[in-house]
């Protein structure tokens, strides 16, 4: 059995694919052929949406060919078939696709000339393709993960678990004492209601060090996060120093705000301060309570040599406590910004403890800081919706906020224990990390692990699991061993544990076991 790190247990759920065709909802393939060339022609397949019970095909049909032009499915040049031979595949009246061809003319998707028939327009391009000469490539972004059975993505609260009831009555409060004037413009920093009790609750429960004037509502950590980079940027920093490893999804919009990124290895006490120093920063990213990924809680003596960093070189330090509400074996560890409020900002939201859907969020900075946070605000987008926040205020003020945190620990920590406990049964070889706190788990794989090829036999067999290695830096990517960081949050215990079972027959097969 592989050891788990720091873990404290407690006692202890389709018919085949329809063919679509003339008639049916859904996508209908046709084969036209261009024979402009030869008895066989050149083939094209138009699959074309049509849902005969929602009315408007032409509309239908000059939406399914826009989406062909749109994907690059059609390219330019490309001739499609005369009015009568798609009327007539489709069993539609003529007039229905001359309407549909009339309309994406008009567009500029198609071109029709006599004795050439309708093709392609050249000025239709497909939404993506190769950039213009010249122009710099896009960031290609990952694609979505799949839908599947046992969701352990990390960073994903259990949202069956929104407090609905207690949000409306929340809402339903804030809205019966709220006087008319507050339903204009806000101030860009947050209403004064949510900023005055989000001081009380981060000193209280993150023994912050702060006040209103100190907190500026934000869409969530994320536009935090990026507007304070920008303003650094213009104050003069080049260089943001940042976590290693780190998620790997945040790096494009750190990366966007042309600062140069610095990445700084964490080991078993946190962050590395000398290494750090090192960079030649005025500026780091940490998550102090609960590293991502590896679980790592910042040790006394890193705290200790951060600060004295941040005042040595005149710095600041960036605090991201995404999920510092769930610890489970004693209390939370206090925020580094209540030990240097003037060289750190403490980043916060309620994406894990309520949910992302909210886009609330919060940053708690220096004076002069908070008064540039403000400033942005106000010129980029007039501050975060009124009454959303109104409802957070009664929520935290009435108590009802706290009483959902203590029920979700609840949850929480008997999910983990379960996949843990799971884990070691199915996984002997791992070694978990990071059990104390959060909503996510650190699994290093036995050895002779090809981390990918679990993961992708672990998709197959129905589980969604994330990878460590696109989440380390390349230079030290060769040396880190396979790992998996699995998020418990979202499943109850039982299909935890069905999860964890599938998951060992990927391990093993992908040791070549």
């Amino acid at each position: 059995m592989g050891p788990i790190t720091g873990y404290v247990p407690v006692a202890q759920a389709t018919g085949g694919p329809r063919p679509s065709g003339v008639g049916q909802a859904g996508e209908s393939p046709f084969v036209t052929r261009d024979r402009s060339s030869g008895a066989e022609g050149h083939v094209t397949d138009l699959h074309l949406p049509l849902d005969r019970t929602a009315g408007r095909l032409a509309a239908q049909i000059a939406a399914g060919f826009r989406a062909g032009v749109r994907s690059g499915r059609l390219t330019a040049g490309t001739r499609l078939p005369s009015s009568r031979d798609l009327a007539r595949d489709l069993d539609v009246s003529r007039g229905v696709v001359v309407a549909a061809y009339e309309q994406l003319t008009a567009e500029g998707f198609l071109v029709a000339r006599r004795g050439d028939g309708t093709r392609v327009a050249s000025l239709a391009r497909p939404d993506e393709g190769p950039p213009p000469h010249g122009a710099p490539s896009p960031v290609p972004r990952p694609a979505p993960e799949p839908a599947l059975p046992y969701d352990l993505w990390p960073g994903r609260p259990d949202l069956s678990a929104f407090p609905r009831e207690r949000w409306l009555a929340a809402a339903r409060a804030a809205l019966r004492a709220l006087p008319h004037e507050e339903l204009t413009y806000p101030d860009p920093a947050g209403v004064p209601a949510l900023r005055a009790e989000l001081a009380g609750y981060l000193a209280r429960v993150r023994a912050a060090r702060t006040d209103p004037a100190r907190v500026v509502i934000m869409n969530g950590v994320a536009q935090g996060l990026s507007a304070l980079l920008r303003l650094l940027r213009a104050e003069g920093h080049a260089v943001l120093a940042v976590e290693d490893p780190t998620h790997d999804r945040q790096l494009p919009m750190l990366e966007d705000s042309g600062l140069r990124l610095a990445r700084v290895p964490v080991d078993g006490e946190g962050v590395d301060v000398g290494a750090l120093a090192r960079t030649g920063a005025r500026a780091v990213l940490v998550t102090p309570a609960h590293q991502f990924p590896t679980g790592v809680v910042l040790c006394p003596a890193r705290r200790a040599e951060l600060i004295a960093w941040a005042r040595d070189v005149d710095g600041l330090i960036l605090e991201d406590d995404y999920d510092a509400e769930f610890r489970y074996d004693r209390e939370p560890v206090g925020c580094l910004q209540g030990v240097e409020p003037d060289r750190v900002v403490l980043l916060g939201s309620v994406s894990k403890s309520l949910a992302p859907a909210l886009r609330l969020g919060w940053a708690v900075a220096p004076p002069a800081m908070a008064g540039r946070l403000r400033e942005h605000r106000e010129n980029t987008d007039l501050g975060a919706p009124v009454l959303d926040q109104y409802a957070l205020a009664e929520l935290v003020g009435g108590g009802g906020y706290d009483r959902h945190l203590r029920a979700m620990r609840r949850r929480y920590r008997s999910r983990r224990d379960a996949l843990a406990e799971a884990l070691c049964h199915h996984l002997p070889g791992a070694v978990v990390r990071g059990v104390s706190a959060g909503i996510h788990l650190y699994v290093e794989l036995p050895d002779g692990c090809d981390e990918a090829e679990v993961v992708a036999r672990a998709a197959r067999a129905g589980v969604s699991v994330a990878a460590a290695h696109p989440m380390w830096s390349p230079a030290r990517a060769g040396d880190a061993r396979p790992a998996l960081v699995l998020g418990y949050a979202r499943l109850p215990e039982p299909r935890l544990v069905e999860a964890a079972r599938l998951l060992g027959q990927a391990v093993t097969h992908g040791a070549g076991g």
